[in-house]
């Protein structure tokens, strides 16, 4: 297993992978939402303002998380996390956890102050996540589901309050992703 960032050309394979593990997962209709949430963030954002990284059996693409810019009106350098896919047959072997340890060591290593993620505690909370309320670290759009909202330091500083809105991606920018 190898992890490191995502080639040239690795959109397609990393596009069927999201829509094949979602659809698995929720069915298809948020195997559609979410391949086309990957391939917006790989073609609609900025280089500086996206990361991608894979998980590679040989040449098979197994796993793949996308981490874009998060603007706050203070000047903090934020991230947020997702989405995250690991090839259905090979889920719950560590490949996840392995490709987010990888992608929050390059985010420290580029400087970033922070990172964020909307999801499932039971899984993100392994990885050095904590719960945080929005009222801390504001999100992009509402909350249906606040307890999945969470952050990590990546300075070893405590996560303080960040005054103002926030911002993400217009790849992300829509209120269906934060439901």
């Amino acid at each position: 297993m190898q992890i490191c960032p995502a080639g040239p050309g690795d959109q397609a394979a990393i596009v069927t992978l999201f829509r094949s593990v979602f659809t698995d997962a929720e069915g298809d209709a948020e195997g559609q939402v979410i391949g086309g949430l990957a391939r917006d963030l790989l073609t609609t954002t900025a280089s500086n303002d996206r990361y991608c990284f894979v998980a590679r059996d040989g040449a098979a693409i197994v796993g793949s998380i996308i981490l874009s810019r998060i603007t706050f009106a203070s000047a903090i350098d934020a991230f947020i996390l997702a989405p995250v896919a690991v090839a259905t047959a090979r889920q719950r072997r560590g490949i996840g956890q392995q490709l987010i340890a990888f992608g929050i060591g390059q985010l420290a290593l580029a400087g970033v102050a922070l990172v964020i993620t909307y999801g499932d505690p039971a899984f993100y909370l392994k990885s050095g996540f904590e719960p945080v309320l929005p009222s801390v670290v504001p999100p992009p759009h509402p909350l249906q589901q606040p307890q999945g909202w969470l952050a990590r330091s990546l300075t070893g500083n405590p996560i303080r309050p960040i005054q103002g809105k926030s911002t993400c991606v217009a790849a992300l920018d829509h209120p269906r992703y934060w439901a």
